[in-house]
């Protein structure tokens, strides 16, 4: 029996700290706020930003500069009681009291935290009057502006382990609860603007249920579920609870937030005392907002505005892709400097305008059909591949017709361009059909009034050709009668001059002199093998090629056609029949 009493006696002692920490506030013997300890203290994921990257970011690059006053100084030791003075002469409506897990913080800021202290400073003097205009408008304590330090180390685009993201990380859910967008193409968690604006009324509603700061701030880091559940645990009445009062009740994570926010408050009002090296503004950045109903790139008002776009970047963090996806039924706001917002609206036209094809959604898609820049135009070769190619045409000695200059007939005579209709078949692209004819690509989009370089089986293609064979196709109706048309019917030759031809003495042909070929760009082996009628195989082999890449500027060897196996047979009968006619000729003489 006494064996039982004793062990209970222990279990109550050991139980006693417990008891006295989880008391009621005004209940207990010493004040919680002042005497407590945690020897298990978490630091959150914003003290592994990696300050350096901070510091390089564009924004401070142009627009601050560091203050080396401190940077060979080291951080001075300051007693507890100066820090306690210190915090207490600090202007604001939330308490903020000292305590070892205060100063653990304090000290982590200050030592190991300085470069990140410095950048801190220098990001702020944007982004704390955006904070500061947005606690304002729910008059809320302007003390709230440093929770961004300690939520995201006033990085816009970060990402929290748990998937918080923004400058102040809201969850996926609580941002939908407050309205904040969140798409592949835009994520408002990282709009200053609109998110300022979604969390100072989140902190609103969490001050509206607890009526303590504390309490509202403890709520925004781990949510009202986990801060009622210890609430419901410390026991008592809930009105008379603080953070405090509740701490052994928090998860480790979030018995950190408020001792850190008071440090981060600290820290942002007496770095000097601690010899920390600002990062100053050398010049304002001066924003202003413009309403953007239309789907436009960054790159598209970059090149337009003359405005880097990584000032984009910075100024509108909420836009993931760099494309505002603008529309009549929804509008979005773009932030730019103050000056040029005067300029995007009298040049928005030119803007959007602006390589718009290029930008443009793909809005209709058929089978078959390439994308416009799957098949690169002419009008897209590099100058000085133009150059080397048409000095590679000048300098040859053959007598290959240079590129689009069209076919030469045998009198020197180059024939004139005709109108022919082509019908697209089935595997065509442009780019073949531009090779067929011996014509840009960019002139066939011009003659058939096309956006893109994609067609269509069965389409009808306006063409202005002068190659002479044209395969069949049909030619206009102004053009259709004309010699050399593509429709014109040959003119019949008479037995009479046939026998003549046929009678006159053969002249032994001169070998064909090698034909060249400049590779165009979109050219491939199957275009190219198509043009000059002969096999890929024999493209292959003539120029000692293994696959089938090929490069723009460099000149093939087209290797000459064959003669069939039918035509030797029947030429080598005609020369049987007229030796045997011969040799009968002059039997009969003899006889």
């Amino acid at each position: 029996m006494k064996r039982s009493l004793l062990t209970l006696t222990l279990i109550l002692a050991s139980l006693a700290p417990s008891t006295l920490l989880a008391s009621p506030k005004g209940n207990n013997v010493l004040n919680l706020k002042e005497s407590i300890t945690d020897d298990a203290i978490i630091y959150p994921e914003s003290f592994e930003t990696d300050a350096r990257k901070l510091l390089e970011s564009w924004y401070m690059k142009n627009y601050t500069d560091t203050d080396d006053r401190y940077r060979s100084s080291g951080n001075p030791a300051t007693t507890d009681a100066v820090i306690r003075q210190r915090l207490a002469d600090m202007p604001t409506v939330i308490d903020m009291p000292f305590n070892q897990i205060v100063r653990s913080y304090i000290d982590r800021y200050m030592e190991r935290g300085r470069p990140l202290v410095a950048s801190l400073l220098g990001l702020g003097t944007y982004y704390m009057p955006i904070f500061e205009q947005a606690l304002e408008a729910e008059r809320l304590p302007l003390e709230l502006k440093y929770l961004p330090v300690i939520e995201s180390a006033l990085d816009p685009n970060a990402v929290s382990r748990s998937g918080a993201g923004g400058l102040w990380q809201f969850m996926p859910a609580a941002a939908k609860g407050y309205d904040l967008e969140i798409s592949s193409l835009v994520d408002e968690r990282r709009d200053p603007y609109r998110s300022s604006q979604k969390a100072a009324r989140m902190l609103h509603d969490l001050y509206d249920t607890y009526g303590d700061w504390s309490l509202a701030i403890a709520a925004y880091n781990c949510g009202p579920g986990a801060v009622n559940k210890a609430l419901r645990r410390a026991g008592g009445d809930p009105k008379k609870h603080d953070f405090w009062s509740i701490y052994e009740y928090l998860s480790p994570e979030t018995r950190g937030y408020v001792p850190m926010f008071i440090a981060a408050n600290y820290v942002m009002n007496y770095y000097k005392e601690h010899n920390i090296s600002p990062v100053l503004p050398t010049r304002p950045l001066v924003t202003d907002t413009i309403g953007v109903s239309s789907r436009v790139h960054f790159d598209q008002i970059s090149k337009v505005l003359d405005i880097p776009k990584e000032e984009l970047r910075i100024l509108n963090p909420q836009f993931r892709a760099d494309i505002i996806p603008g529309s009549a039924s929804r509008q979005y706001m773009l932030i730019l400097p103050a000056q040029q917002i005067q300029a995007y609206i009298m040049s928005e036209d030119e803007i959007l305008a602006y390589e718009a094809s290029k930008y443009a959604r793909r809005m209709d898609a058929e089978p078959g059909e390439m994308p416009e820049d799957a098949v690169p135009a002419l009008d897209d070769v590099d100058e000085e591949l133009l150059v080397a190619t048409r000095a590679s045409v000048e300098d040859d000695d053959t007598d290959a017709p240079a590129p689009n200059a069209g076919p030469v007939r045998q009198d020197g005579i180059t024939p004139r361009r005709r109108t022919i209709t082509h019908t697209v078949t089935k595997g065509e692209t442009i780019s073949d059909i531009a090779a067929r004819y011996e014509v840009r690509v960019s002139d066939i989009r011009t003659w058939n009034s096309l956006r893109r370089n994609a067609v269509r089986v069965g389409q009808k293609l306006r063409i202005e050709t002068s190659v002479a064979n044209v395969g069949g196709q049909q030619a206009t109706a102004a053009n259709a009668n004309k010699p050399g048309s593509a429709n014109a019917t040959p003119a019949k030759t008479s037995t009479k001059s046939q026998t003549k031809t046929s009678t006159r003495p053969k002249t032994k042909a001169a070998p064909a002199k090698p034909v060249k070929h400049t590779i165009r760009k979109g050219e491939s082996l199957t275009t190219i093998a198509k043009k000059y009628g002969v096999t890929i195989d024999a493209l292959r082999k003539a120029n000692g090629l293994t696959g089938d890449a090929l490069r723009a500027g460099k000149t093939l060897k087209i290797p000459a056609k064959k003669a069939s196996a039918s035509g030797s047979k029947k030429s080598k009968t005609a020369s049987n029949s007229k030796k045997k006619k011969s040799s009968k000729k002059k039997a009969s003489k003899r006889r």
